[in-house]
């Protein structure tokens, strides 16, 4: 993938999918990383491989929340992961590339999609962020916790940002560093980020886009008992002008 983003190079997920699913098993120490792990593809390709399946299939929430008005097109999932993104996509009418740096994982998206009966409207392409060159050229680029111990956050989203095509829709989705859930470890602190840090490292301000959202979001999930528990997001939806 782009990780896993999944690492988002890639993947570079540190934590991804599902939102609150991943999280529940990643940050209780359930997952294991494989951060000793000579490169990306061995890391998330090991994680992967350590469950039949990692992730619940669902749609992360956000996704969901600020595409569903979307019109559809062509659009870029990075660091798909098993897919359940991709697949949710493609059920609204857009034409999906789901990009991950884990073979493991885009075998089983493309199952997954198989079985739903959206295998023809989903391209899945292994890639490495740390080595992909984007080209503007997407209705719509979302970026769900691309959150890596390989990759740093700046340079997903970067290149993020820099696969949205003129009149195209950027939208990241990360775990705000102060709205962890508070169990398990989190990694290194510098893999999350605000709404403002987003914007900045981006340079929103004055550059070629509309900011249609902005914000730090919270969000209910389940802790590793069952009981509810509030996290907070840091969601970025934009238009790129030209």
């Amino acid at each position: 993938m782009a990780e896993h983003t999944h690492d988002g190079g890639t993947h570079q997920h540190a934590h991804t999918h599902d939102g609150g699913t991943h999280q529940a098993g990643d940050q209780q120490g359930r997952l294991n990383l494989h951060e000793d792990a000579d490169n990306a593809v061995d890391m998330w390709d090991g994680m992967y491989r350590e469950r039949p399946k990692i992730w619940s299939g669902n749609p992360n929430p956000q996704l969901v929340a600020e595409a569903a008005g979307l019109k559809p097109g062509t659009a870029l999932d990075l660091g798909c992961g098993e897919g359940g993104d991709a697949i949710w996509l493609a059920r609204q009418g857009w034409t999906v590339t789901a990009m991950d740096v884990s073979a493991v994982a885009l075998e089983r998206g493309a199952d997954h999609a198989a079985q739903s009966g959206q295998q023809d409207s989903i391209t899945w392409q292994q890639q490495d962020l740390a080595d992909w060159t984007p080209e503007p050229a997407f209705d719509l680029v979302s970026a769900q916790f691309l959150h890596s111990p390989l990759l740093p956050w700046r340079d997903s989203t970067a290149k993020a940002a820099a696969a949205v095509a003129p009149g195209g829709t950027l939208l990241i989705v990360g775990h705000h560093p102060h709205g962890l859930a508070p169990w398990g470890h989190h990694h290194a602190p510098g893999m999350f980020f605000t709404p403002d840090e987003l914007a900045e490292a981006l340079g929103l301000e004055g550059g070629p886009w509309s900011v249609d959202v902005m914000e730090a979001r919270h969000r209910t999930i389940e802790d590793p008992n069952g009981n509810p528990a509030t996290i907070l997001d840091t969601v970025l939806r934009a238009t790129r002008r030209h």
